[in-house]
């Protein structure tokens, strides 16, 4: 079977790191958030372990600009580079969740527009969990509230795009091949030129 190169090694632990983080950084946080369980949540230690995930969550992803800043620029621009197959895209997403003709729907690059969309949460509410953390953590206790109000929204918008980040490539067989990539690295030759039509044909040449 033929295969194209998707995702480095590179960037498959650096995916792989930030969800091991994610996890604890959500669990600590819903246990510091949630009043009748934080008295007893991890033995009292929620509190360090969220800040040593906080570091963790931050320092891969730093490190992996400062050694593949291209990759990481073009990563970003894709994120916000929009045009009229990827609207186009959208609109027709609900049928073809729900087993629409595949044919209908429009081209894609290297990300569908469902993976942009997720890619401008990860940035946004990146950006927005380490200046409200950082907030939280640094500054007077008197100038939290915002900061939390803003810490908690961002938890709110990343973790429902998570469920739908995950369930999709888990449970849709049309996706399959995309949860495969973030093992192995690899698609499909059939695979990338189903669903990422334009990118396929790019790196095919």
């Amino acid at each position: 079977m033929q295969e194209v190169e998707r995702y480095s090694k590179a960037a498959i632990f650096q995916h792989w790191w930030i969800v091991a983080c994610s996890l604890v950084l959500g669990l600590t946080g819903l246990f510091m958030f949630l009043n009748w369980v934080s008295p007893g949540a991890w033995w009292g230690i929620s509190g360090v372990a969220h800040r040593v995930a906080a570091v963790c969550f931050v320092a891969i992803p730093v490190l992996y600009m400062l050694t593949h800043p291209k990759a990481t620029m073009e990563w970003i621009k894709e994120a916000f580079s929009w045009g009229g197959d990827d609207v186009g895209w959208l609109m027709a997403a609900p049928g073809y969740y729900f087993g629409g003709d595949e044919s209908k729907m429009p081209p894609q690059d290297r990300s569908n527009s469902g993976q942009k969309m997720w890619m401008v949460v990860v940035i946004l509410c990146g950006i927005s969990f380490v200046v409200s953390g950082a907030i939280m953590w640094f500054a007077p206790s008197g100038n939290l509230g915002w900061a939390v109000i803003w810490h908690d929204i961002a938890f709110i918008i990343g973790a429902a795009m998570l469920l739908v980040h995950v369930m999709l490539p888990a449970f849709h067989p049309r996706f399959a091949g995309s949860l495969r990539s973030m093992v192995t690295g690899k698609v499909s030759a059939e695979y990338a030129k189903s669903h990422h039509q334009k990118w396929y044909e790019r790196v095919a040449k």
